[in-house]
């Protein structure tokens, strides 16, 4: 009988959570979306940040239509890393589900909603210093480690606007471990790609895919 209440109780559950997110009508800025932005977008999208800000709902609603379309087109936020090679502790890139309730969200009517006390406290942010990163080597170009390396991201550090570079390590023992693939990056929103985990590489390992002309920091932990 516990089990079967307790199986009754989840089933509701879940079918609030759905009946809350099943219309664009009943998700809110308040809600919803201010979280999504706050998390994913705001580090770009601020007063003084790389783009037009999105902080307050004054901000998001003239300009709704244009975030979902770049919510659509997977463009937001413009971090310009392909999701599914390389994997970051550090990534930003919408789920589904968020990429959904967004689309609902402007198509529902872009309601601010009537619950200011669930609004979120507005993030911080530090304005980033690469200087202070750890860097192991600058890669130029092919470049293959004489000793031991762990590495913990990379750090594109000049790299033309729109330019594409697919960055592998080849293993010694011919294994190849995939690093970081650009595409479409801005560099004027130029930040570090910090791994899920450390890396190690051992010694006789090439690092490949940096074009000649461009700069990446290879980082330690």
């Amino acid at each position: 009988m516990r089990t079967l209440l307790i199986a009754l109780l989840a089933a509701a559950s879940v079918g609030g959570i759905v009946a809350a997110h099943g219309s664009g009508s009943s998700i809110t800025w308040n809600r919803e979306i201010s979280r999504i932005v706050y998390d994913k977008c705001a580090s770009c999208h601020r007063p003084a940040g790389a783009a037009f800000s999105l902080m307050t709902y004054a901000d998001v609603q003239p300009r709704a239509n244009e975030l979902k379309e770049a919510v659509l087109a997977r463009r937001m936020p413009p971090w310009g890393a392909v999701k599914g090679f390389g994997q970051f502790r550090n990534d930003q890139s919408l789920s589904q589900e968020q990429i959904e309730l967004i689309t609902k969200w402007v198509d529902g009517g872009i309601r601010r909603g009537n619950n200011p006390g669930m609004l979120p406290k507005p993030p911080e942010f530090k304005v980033p210093d690469a200087a202070r990163l750890d860097v192991a080597v600058r890669v130029r170009g092919p470049w293959t480690t004489d000793q031991p390396l762990v590495l913990d991201g990379l750090m594109p550090e000049r790299i033309g606007t729109n330019h594409e570079m697919r960055i592998v390590a080849v293993l010694p023992n011919g294994g190849i471990e995939p690093l970081l693939w650009l595409h479409g990056y801005d560099a004027q929103q130029a930040h570090p790609f910090l791994l899920r985990r450390p890396m190690s590489l051992p010694a006789g390992t090439e690092i490949r895919g940096v074009s000649s002309g461009a700069i990446v920091a290879l980082l330690k932990p």
